[in-house]
This record gives structure tokens, sequence and C-alpha cells, in this order.
């Protein structure tokens, strides 16, 4: 592989992991999957969650492509783009947790954005807190956050058709 494609293979699965993260978060954390993701929904004051078992799943698929790109690991039978893969995927990892964890639920550091995309950012995971159990709700990605005005619509919306309960504070 090229230096150019490489880059490009990392950036492309960079973004990529939004797209898989928004899904998986809406229909696997809120599906089938949420006995994982509901504590992260409720209050507590444990250090770690079993939402956290996400990241490890993350830090699994990561840790795989590495080994498919790996020719100490395959030999001959290595697939160059395994590693620049690994690494949009590890990027992706270290910036959720920069931005979900630390940023948005403040577990690693205290700042309160005033302004500007972080400002959005904690709005809009702020609006995806706001329903109560796992059906419904909105802002289901992580590093793309939609203007909240809209949000908060959407989740009036909901709640008004039956779809989410909604927290007060959310109105």
């Amino acid at each position: 592989m090229t230096a150019l494609s490489a880059i490009l293979t990392v950036f492309a699965t960079f973004a990529a992991m939004e797209f898989v993260a928004w899904s998986s978060h809406k229909y696997i954390m809120h599906g089938w999957g949420w006995a994982w993701h509901r504590d992260h929904h409720e209050p507590h004051d444990k250090l770690l969650e079993k939402n956290d078992l996400y990241g490890v799943v993350g830090a699994v698929a990561s840790m795989s492509m590495f080994a498919v790109g790996s020719p100490l690991v395959l030999g001959e039978r290595a697939w160059a783009p395994g590693t620049w893969i690994g690494l949009g995927i590890l990027f992706y990892g270290l910036v959720y947790t920069l931005i979900h964890d630390g940023l948005v639920h403040q577990r690693y550091f205290r700042w309160v954005p005033r302004k500007g995309y972080a400002k959005r950012l904690v709005q809009a995971h702020k609006l995806h807190h706001a329903t109560i159990g796992k059906e419904g709700g909105v802002s289901f990605g992580f590093v793309i956050a939609r203007d909240p005005a809209v949000l908060k619509r959407e989740l009036k919306q909901q709640a008004q058709q039956g779809i989410a309960v909604v927290r007060e504070a959310a109105d």
C-alpha cells in the first residue's frame, strides 16, 4: 500500500466508525444488548459500567484488524489494509473515549463547554439520555451531533406518540 492509500484507509475507517457506532448504539445497545447498556442510562457511583464492555468489543475489533494486517501473525497471508483499518478503529475509540466518556459524562475530566461544537455534542447526548428506558430516543452517534432544537422537537413528538418516555428536565 502507498502512504496515501494507508492514510485514506485510516480516515475512511474513522468516518465509517461513526455509522457503525450510531447503528450499533441504536439497534444493539438500545435493542437486544440493553442488558450491557442499561447502567449507562441509570445513575450510579461505580467507576466502571457494564456498558464499558462495548469498548472492549471495539478494542477486540481493532486488535483483530491489526492481526489480520500483520505479517508477524499471518505471514504472507497478511492483508495490509487490516493494519490501517485497525488504526482507524483505534483512533475512533480514542476520540469516543475523550468526547463521550470524558467531555459528555465527565468521567476523566471536568469541563463544561460554553459554545461551539463541543457544547452541541454535550447537549445532543444529554438529550439522548432524556428518555427513560431503551425505547425511542435521539442522537445515537458520538462524534456527529445534530441541532439540539431539532432533537428536542423529535423527543416531544416521540413522547406524544407514546414511542418514548421523556424525563421532565428534557422539556
